[in-house]
C-alpha cells in the first residue's frame, strides 16, 4: 500500500492549521507540522488536531521543508510520497487526493498543483504574484522548455525522488528551485489544476512589500543559476 506523508511548514497559523489538518484525506499516513517560530498557538492547535509537531527555529520557509525532510529521512519506513501544503487554508487540503493521482495511476513522479484563474477566489493571489508566476514560469519555458504554468505550493513528488534534488534553499526559492532541478533532471511531471481561497491570516510573503520583493529576488536568482549551468 502507497505510504503518503505531508509536510506543512507553519509560522503563526494558530486560526487556520487545525482546519487544514481536519481537511487532509484518510489516505495520508502521517502530517507534519513544521512549527517555524510561531509565536501564538500553532503548535498546540496542530498537535490537537492530531499532526505530529517538529520544531524549525531559523525562519524560513525552506528551513521547515527541509526539517521535515530530515525527520522522515530518520524513519524506518519511509513514505513512497511526499505532499506540501501551506498552513493558511489558502489550498484545499481535501484536493491532495487527485494532486497524487498521477503518481499512483501513471507512475508520474512530480505533481504541481495549478492556481488557476478559474478556480481561484477573487483577491486569493496578489497582482505581484500573478505576475511573479508568470514571469518565472515564462523564464523557464524559455530556457528549459517547461510546461509549468505556476509556482504553487502545493505539490507531490515521490519520495526518493525529493531526495535525489538534494533540496538547499533555506527561504523564498524553494519552489522554483524543486521545479528547475525536476527539470535537471528530468523528472515525469504534470500540472493539476487546483481551487484556491483568500487565506486565513496576512501573508508573510506577498503581504508585505520587503517579502514580495525579495521572493522575486530568490525566484529569478535560482532561474538564471540554472539558465547558465
Amino acid at each position: 500500500m502507497t505510504k503518503i506523508n505531508v509536510i506543512i511548514p507553519a509560522y503563526n497559523e494558530a486560526d487556520s492549521i487545525a482546519k487544514v489538518i481536519r481537511d487532509i484525506p484518510p489516505i495520508v499516513d502521517e502530517t507534519i507540522v513544521v512549527n517555524n517560530n510561531s509565536t501564538d498557538a500553532t503548535e498546540a492547535n496542530a498537535k490537537q488536531a492530531g499532526a505530529t509537531v517538529l520544531t524549525e527555529s531559523q525562519k524560513g520557509y525552506g528551513y521547515a521543508c527541509l526539517r521535515g525532510i530530515d525527520y522522515i529521512s530518520k524513519k524506518p519506513h519511509k513514505p513512497d510520497i511526499i505532499a506540501f501544503l501551506d498552513g493558511d487554508y489558502s489550498d484545499y487540503p481535501e484536493e491532495l487526493t487527485k494532486l497524487v493521482s498521477p503518481i499512483l495511476e501513471k507512475d508520474v513522479d512530480f505533481v504541481v498543483g495549478a492556481r488557476v484563474k478559474q478556480l481561484r477566489e477573487k483577491g486569493a493571489m496578489t497582482t505581484p504574484q500573478i505576475f511573479g508566476n508568470w514571469l518565472a514560469t515564462f523564464l523557464m519555458k524559455l530556457f528549459f522548455n517547461a510546461k509549468f504554468s505556476d509556482l504553487g505550493p502545493f505539490r507531490a513528488i515521490k519520495y526518493n525522488k525529493l531526495i535525489a534534488l538534494n533540496m538547499e534553499d533555506k527561504t523564498y526559492g524553494w519552489t522554483v528551485e524543486m521545479q528547475l532541478k525536476a527539470l535537471k533532471q528530468k523528472l515525469s511531471y504534470v500540472e493539476v489544476p487546483v481551487n484556491y481561497r483568500n487565506r486565513i491570516g496576512v501573508s508573510k510573503v506577498s503581504g508585505t512589500i520587503k517579502g514580495a520583493i525579495f521572493a522575486g529576488i530568490k525566484i529569478l536568482g535560482w532561474i538564471f543559476k540554472y539558465s547558465l549551468k
